[in-house]
């Protein structure tokens, strides 16, 4: 059988329209599907084990490991799609070997201090502005997202998918709708960062009114994913943070320093979201630094007291 562009479109409309997936997870699906659109017209490949095969070889040949297992569940969930539709009488994955090793990657976190410097260069940019004026306001906002992100360990996209009636800031507690739109309601546990956004609604509350959502960037539009991004690369250049700062970065660090706190895994798994312990135990590494700490403070030779 011969995947068509029509194919594809009925199941990324389907994916739009019954599983309600989030316009990230759409575009990803669409580039990976049509990647391989392209792959089997190129060779005339017809759906079975022998494309996939050959596809699979293909990605050794251009990716890494992490890129490759995403664009083959994409293609999985595109044959599963297809059997249910009656267009396929099986899946052609029944017979394929899709696992393989993956490299180990910890989370990249951001240290302690560098934060403390990236928040400094927003607090001192806004001490320079006009109160008021536009730059000001954008000031005010910038904070609140950097202030949001590692207050909560929130993602980038929950983050600018909020809107007014999710904010609770007068209880300090917001509502998120994570993946799946599972929902969850994190509390803002730091007073600088509960003061970051109600100074940010003050500023921009009649344009939050009429947008519908709480982050509102220059043309009074939704802030994207993107816009975070470069207000980042922004402060950590007014720095002079050399470090490659992501949102999701904020994350980790959030994880990995509360772990270093003593927080129960339990509670940053809620924090963060995830369905499963598992996913949340990759943050269980300890740094050099801690290590160190733990040896020299709670290793109980210390406390043996040898005669010599």
């Amino acid at each position: 059988m011969k995947v068509t562009e029509t194919m594809v479109t009925s199941y990324l409309t389907y994916c739009r329209r019954q599983k309600n997936l989030s316009p990230k997870t759409l575009k990803a699906y669409q580039c990976d599907l049509h990647q391989f659109l392209r792959f089997m017209e190129t060779q005339n490949f017809s759906l079975d084990r022998a494309a996939l095969d050959a596809y699979i070889q293909a990605l050794h040949q251009n990716y890494q490991p992490r890129s490759i297992q995403r664009k083959l569940m994409s293609l999985k969930a595109f044959c599963s799609y297809l059997v249910y539709e009656d267009i396929l009488e099986e899946t052609p994955f029944a017979k394929v070997r899709t696992q393989f090793r993956q490299p180990r990657q910890l989370p990249r976190t951001i240290p302690l201090t560098t934060i403390q410097a990236l928040f400094t260069a927003a607090y001192a940019q806004l001490d320079q502005l006009e109160p008021g004026s536009y730059q000001y306001r954008a000031a005010l906002r910038d904070i609140a997202v950097l202030e949001l992100l590692f207050a909560t360990g929130i993602r980038v996209s929950e983050l600018c998918s909020l809107k007014p009636q999710d904010m609770n800031l007068e209880e300090g507690s917001f509502t998120v709708f994570g993946k799946g739109a599972k929902e969850r309601v994190l509390h803002v546990g730091t007073s600088a960062a509960m003061e970051a956004l109600v100074q940010y609604e003050k500023a921009f509350r009649k344009q939050i009114k009429a947008l519908g959502y709480f982050f509102v960037n220059r043309q009074n539009s939704r802030l994207s994913d993107q816009s975070v991004r470069l207000m980042i690369q922004k402060y950590s250049q007014l720095a002079g943070i050399s470090l490659h700062i992501t949102p999701h970065m904020f994350r980790h660090s959030f994880a990995t320093l509360l772990l270093e706190e003593d927080v129960d895994i339990r509670y940053i798994q809620q924090f963060l979201g995830h369905s499963s312990i598992t996913t949340t135990q990759i943050y269980t590494h300890v740094s050099t630094s801690r290590q160190k700490q733990i040896l020299q403070t709670k290793h109980p030779r210390s406390r043996l007291n040898v005669h010599r």
